[in-house]
């Protein structure tokens, strides 16, 4: 099982790193995706992904930090995206609910990490929140020319995630699906299953029974057994079909089939 997007260098694991890899192993997660949120943090989690077998990397600047996008930070991503463990750009987008870069500085950050990831032939990690719809609209800007891309914890109802999928991207659900009633519940319902994938956006949106807690990799598993009961399949196809499509869209293998 693969966790597709997950923090672990945050402070959160300060410490017991190994032992949070460790028990994701254990309860049958084989892959993490580590994934940056500014210049710093990608620089972190390029150095887990040299450290542990089962990491990658993601690179890039969050919108909450678009506003440390300059020429030094864009020629630090370029460079780490050379790295033979970094698989996408990301997370970049827009957030126009926390605001805490100016909203023209977060689209400016956004295209310029898309022009990258077309640049580097690499798919990207989009973040939206409260700003869908502008989202989706630069999105189409770059699409035909980006290498697929995955909408992260989606925020979306069914209808949305069409216009997502029609791009040639994929969604990924969280432990928000696990939360009584959820939208996201919903909606991972009705999306086909070869386009979704897998997350914990660890440390946070822990799924029940552990919400409050810090969340964690090896709880990606509890998301796989709600997807399952929401779709009526067996744990075992909801593994199968969503890490399939996490290894196409990251390419962690060198040919694809099925």
């Amino acid at each position: 099982m693969i966790d597709s997007h997950c923090h672990l260098d945050f402070d959160e694991y300060e410490g017991r790193r190994d032992e949070v890899i460790k028990e994701a192993h254990a309860a049958g997660v084989h892959t993490l995706i580590n994934i940056g949120v500014d210049l710093q943090s990608s620089l972190r989690s390029v150095e887990l992904a040299e450290k542990y077998d089962s990491v990658y990397a993601v690179v890039g600047v969050h919108p909450h930090d678009a506003r440390t996008l300059d020429d030094r930070v864009m020629a630090g991503l370029k460079e780490l995206t050379g790295r033979e463990q970094v698989v996408a750009i990301g997370e970049i987008g827009l957030d126009y609910y926390r605001d805490l870069s100016p909203r023209a500085v977060q689209r400016k950050a956004f295209r310029r990490q898309l022009e990258l990831a077309v640049e580097r032939e690499l798919p990207v990690v989009i973040h939206t929140r409260q700003a869908f719809d502008e989202t989706v609209a630069i999105v189409e800007e770059y699409a035909d020319r980006l290498a697929g891309g995955v909408f992260h914890c989606f925020p979306g109802d069914a209808d949305d995630a069409r216009r997502v999928i029609d791009l040639g991207f994929v969604i990924s659900v969280g432990g928000v699906i696990t939360y009584s009633n959820s939208r996201m519940g919903r909606m991972a319902a009705e999306v086909p299953l070869d386009k979704i994938m897998l997350e914990t956006d660890s440390p946070y949106l822990t799924p029940q029974p552990h919400r409050g807690k810090t969340n964690c990799p090896a709880y990606v598993v509890l998301i796989c057994e709600k997807l399952a009961e929401l779709k009526g399949i067996s744990r075992r196809e909801v593994e199968s079909v969503t890490d399939r499509v996490c290894r196409k869209l990251f390419r962690l293998v060198e040919t694809f089939e099925g």
